[in-house]
């Protein structure tokens, strides 16, 4: 289920005449350390999850093609990246969502910062399980958040088993039966995505929520800046389908509407600000729904390894001191 990392894979450019301040990614990619924390790339090949909520197959070839997006890309400053390899699903996504959760509680073991690479949005639950169990190890009565881009609330009722649609839903029956509060907040809701049954469902159980058509940088920080400023540890999740389907063609569920990938961008350094000014510790991220058998030109391949690439950014000992 588990297969670890072909660094080979990882092919580019190489500017010779230029040293060390020449590298791309492929250049400086390396297995798992512990003794150098870093950013920690780690593959869940899904789509069956998707499949189970009705949506387009093809997200299982997503890490991938987004390892390949992300090879050719500058490597600024010393860091570490690493590559863990990648969870596949087969046809059991409980175990695989499990497989994946435990190498996350590892990597965060190591010191690392985790970054996923979908697959399907099924990767949600998988990625919450993880730092769940790293923090039943280390800090179990830590306020959790989970921020995540999307179109969709992704707040499903399993029926039976968990699909791409209720990894928070998943996340909500946890809380609940563990007695834990439930902060989730959605940044790029789509009204006509959405049921009355979904919005109910996010009234009832607080969700916070920016509609698409709200999401505006004068909206977002005071939205991002509340909820960050009652949690201890984050989980930042994007969804590729909350970007207009003509720069994010290749996903599961293309928008029609969407948010503007500037915007996406000024959000994140945003999480990062008040992040490190609530004291609040950003663990994981993900990039969810990237399905390469619907991509035009690459476009939603290379959009994506920007945003992983951003949140690599983020993380580096410049800004928040957590990779070194």
């Amino acid at each position: 289920m588990w297969e670890a990392a072909d660094l080979n894979a990882w092919q580019g450019r190489i500017d010779e005449e230029d040293g060390a301040a020449g590298h791309r990614w492929h250049q400086i990619i390396q297995a798992p350390r512990t003794d150098r924390p870093g950013v920690c790339l780690l593959g869940f090949a899904s789509d069956l999850g998707v499949k189970l909520n009705q949506g387009r197959p093809g997200a299982a070839e997503g890490p991938g093609v987004l390892r390949s997006a992300l090879a050719n890309l500058a490597a600024h400053n010393d860091h570490a990246v690493y590559d863990d390899g990648t969870v596949r699903t087969g046809d059991d996504l409980d175990a695989a969502q499990s497989a994946y959760a435990e190498r996350v509680g590892q990597r965060l073991d190591d010191g690392h910062f985790v970054i996923g690479l979908g697959g399907g949005h099924e990767i949600g639950w998988a990625g919450f399980q993880g730092m769940r169990r790293w923090l039943d190890r280390h800090d179990p009565d830590a306020r959790v958040g989970i921020i995540n881009f999307d179109a969709h609330f992704d707040l499903r009722k399993p029926n039976p088993k968990g699909t791409s649609g209720t990894p928070f839903r998943q996340v909500a029956d946890w809380c609940r039966d563990h007695g834990q509060p439930f902060h989730y907040a959605c940044i790029g809701i789509s009204d006509a995505s959405n049921t009355e049954a979904l919005f109910q469902f996010a009234h009832d159980n607080r969700v916070r929520y920016l509609r698409d058509l709200d999401c505006l940088d004068v909206h977002a920080n005071p939205f991002i800046r509340r909820f960050i400023g009652e949690l201890d540890y984050l989980y930042v999740t994007i969804c590729l389908d909350a970007l207009p389907a003509s720069v994010a063609p290749g996903v599961s569920a293309p928008s029609a509407l969407g948010i503007q990938p500037g915007f996406l961008f000024h959000c994140l350094s945003e999480i990062q600000r008040c992040c490190q000014y609530a004291h609040c510790k950003w663990l994981i991220s993900d990039v969810a729904e990237l399905n390469p058998r619907y991509d035009l030109q690459d476009r939603t391949a290379k959009l994506a390894a920007r945003i992983v690439w951003e949140i690599d950014r983020l993380q580096r000992p410049e800004f928040n001191g957590h990779a070194s």
